[in-house]
């Protein structure tokens, strides 16, 4: 999720574990802890495109870091801080790293809680950012954040954020459940063949829902709104694996590949060819949009090394999206 939401999500924690017996620190300290597994990022300065990929929401989303580094921070946290409880702030500090990832866990790239094993877990029921989840949790915590340390309204409101936020959590399970069973009909009733389906909820809401469905040589991909009216339709996206021709075989290609969980397309332009990440859908609603939201361009030098450069995303995509997504979460 995005950092405000990390934030909210550790200060309520850390409010939940120690808030009674240091106050206001709690949710402070919980919310620095809830910001550093997403340090990940600095991945991207020091490494290539593909590693940094591969890194992110891995070690430090996994259960291994919140065990291991817990205790560090604890300690640090004890010997500076007058209420020196190592076991508590040791406490705080797991809580708000297991958390982080196991919301992470809910979103379209998912977490290596599991780490070290190659098991990525995605479940896909919330955006990355969701208003919904976010305002609401975060409404609660300044209410509780204005009352006395020891008041019962202090710990009933965080607890209420902890709770609507969790319900609508569980929420987004079952509309996940309601768009797929919707995609799977409407494919039964076109008679499509595929081999495999994938559903996510579009940017900023979880009424507005987009697929991603496998066939043969193409991929399809379509969207529904609990407040469509009209039949789903799909637009077919080729396939064009072959045109990597012996690129196939190169480490980082192959590691792209399953990044992306072979959710992939190839484009060849004039200036070569690219590589479309389709777990995260593309920058617009319109039919035959081209312009994927993450998007590699393949290069390799004169000794064959390979890299990916992601493309570069124009902020205008961006507002137009805003605005045709909420035409299109009105329904069709």
């Amino acid at each position: 999720m995005d950092s405000l939401t990390q934030i909210i999500l550790g200060a309520a924690v850390g409010e939940a574990v120690l808030g009674r017996k240091v106050g206001n620190k709690a949710m402070l300290y919980g919310a620095i802890a809830g910001t550093i597994p997403d340090l990940d990022i600095i991945a991207n300065y020091l490494t290539d495109t593909v590693t940094a990929i591969s890194i992110h929401r891995g070690f430090t989303h996994s259960i291994v870091f919140s065990v291991l580094f817990a205790p560090i921070f604890g300690w640090l946290v004890s010997k500076y801080e007058r209420y020196s409880d190592f076991k508590g702030w040791s406490w705080l500090f797991f809580w708000a790293f297991f958390t982080h990832p196991i919301l992470d866990s809910f979103t379209t790239w998912g977490t290596q809680l599991f780490w070290s094993f190659d098991l990525r877990l995605a479940f896909k029921t919330i955006f990355v950012i969701d208003p919904l989840y976010t305002v609401p949790f975060l409404l609660f915590l300044i209410l509780a954040l204005w009352q006395k340390r020891t008041a019962r309204k202090r710990f009933f409101y965080n607890k209420m954020g902890l709770l609507v936020s969790s319900c609508y959590l569980l929420l987004t399970i079952f509309l996940k459940w309601g768009a797929t069973a919707q995609f799977e009909s409407a494919l039964k009733t076109q008679h499509i063949e595929y081999l495999n389906i994938d559903t996510r909820p579009a940017p900023l809401n979880t009424i507005l829902w987009n697929a991603n469905v496998e066939t043969e040589n193409a991929f399809l991909l379509g969207s529904y709104s609990f407040f469509d009216t009209q039949p789903i339709s799909f637009e077919s996206y080729p396939k064009n694996h072959e045109l990597l021709g012996e690129l196939i075989e190169k480490e980082p290609v192959q590691r792209m590949i399953a990044i992306s969980e072979k959710w992939y397309t190839i484009t060849k332009k004039d200036d070569g060819l690219y590589f479309n990440d389709l777990r995260f859908g593309l920058l617009s609603t319109a039919p035959d949009a081209e312009n994927f939201v993450f998007q590699y361009k393949i290069e390799m030098d004169n000794s064959g090394k390979v890299t990916f450069t992601e493309v570069k995303k124009d902020t205008s995509d961006g507002k137009k999206l805003m605005l045709e997504l909420w035409t299109r979460i009105k329904g069709n």
